[in-house]
This record gives C-alpha cells, sequence and structure tokens, in this order.
C-alpha cells in the first residue's frame, strides 16, 4: 500500500471513530493511538508511522465494537 493510500485509510478510520463516538455517545479506547501522536494530517510523518496509528485505531474500534454486541453467534451459511 502507498503512502497516499494509508494516509487515505487512516483518514477514513478516524471519520468511523469520530461517528461512531458521536452516535453511540461512547468513547472508543484510543489511548495507544494518542501515543503515537501521528494523526492523518500528519503527512510529514513516515509510512510506518501511519501503518501503526491505523493499526491501533482499527484496534480500538473493533475493540469496542466486541464489547457492545451481543455473544450470539451467526450462521455463516446462506439461506
Amino acid at each position: 500500500m502507498k503512502k497516499q493510500e494509508l494516509i487515505h485509510l487512516h483518514g477514513l478510520l478516524a471519520q468511523v471513530r469520530d461517528h461512531y463516538e458521536q452516535t453511540l455517545d461512547t468513547e472508543v479506547e484510543h489511548q495507544r493511538y494518542t501515543e503515537l501522536g501521528v494523526k492523518p494530517t500528519s503527512i510529514h510523518k513516515s509510512k510506518t508511522d501511519h501503518k501503526a496509528a491505523v493499526f491501533a485505531l482499527a484496534e480500538g474500534i473493533t475493540g469496542e465494537l466486541e464489547s457492545t454486541t451481543d455473544t450470539e453467534r451467526v450462521s455463516a451459511a446462506a439461506d
């Protein structure tokens, strides 16, 4: 993935996090993300920095989703 694409993905994930927090009035865990100090607008940061930020954001979002969803499993088989 090119750096420009990674920055775009970073921005999209940040928007997903913001939307999730506003819609459900909850906060996604993003301490690790904040500690990295890399924002989607930090275009001077390296590709590796943005990659770490994307992973940290994704982990925070999925962690929050896992804690709020039901534990009931849905069958993967099609009808």
